[in-house]
């Protein structure tokens, strides 16, 4: 069974579509999520994931615009819903969480990205996530 943190991950990127595809309130879609996730998600779970979103959504620009920095050829708006938010996600606790490691982060984002995108996002995924990597932390 998946971790408190990977499955609260999960639940944040749901969270995090729906207020991106369908521009959900947060409120309701954390609430909208719950009801459809996962019933057994602990309170831990749950704490971390409202965390993720509220970084990821009162950090929004700054997220965007360093992914948009270091996107090759790629429009954060023209990436798919599903790859730009796991790469918000992680993006988001790259540069704000230093408690996290970096490969945990990329990891995380890329086994997202396998179970939620098409069979090129994990690829996808990685070499964006390597580079803001790089330029954040220095590392990959």
């Amino acid at each position: 069974m998946a971790g408190i943190r990977t499955r609260a991950r999960g639940y944040a990127l749901q969270v995090l579509y729906g207020i991106d595809l369908n521009e959900e309130e947060t409120q309701n879609a954390l609430s909208g999520a719950k009801e459809h996730f996962d019933a057994k998600m602990p309170a831990e779970g749950e704490k971390f994931a409202a965390n993720l979103v509220a970084l990821v959504q009162d950090n929004g620009d700054a997220i965007d615009t360093k992914l948009q920095s270091v996107s090759r050829n790629w429009r954060v708006e023209r990436m798919s819903t599903v790859d730009r938010n796991i790469m918000r996600l992680a993006t988001a606790e790259l540069l704000y969480d230093d408690d996290i490691p970096t490969k945990v982060v990329i990891n995380e984002a890329i086994e997202l990205a396998k179970r939620y995108g098409t069979e090129d996002s994990a690829a996808f995924v990685n070499g964006i996530l390597d580079r803001v990597a790089s330029d954040v932390r220095g590392s990959k």
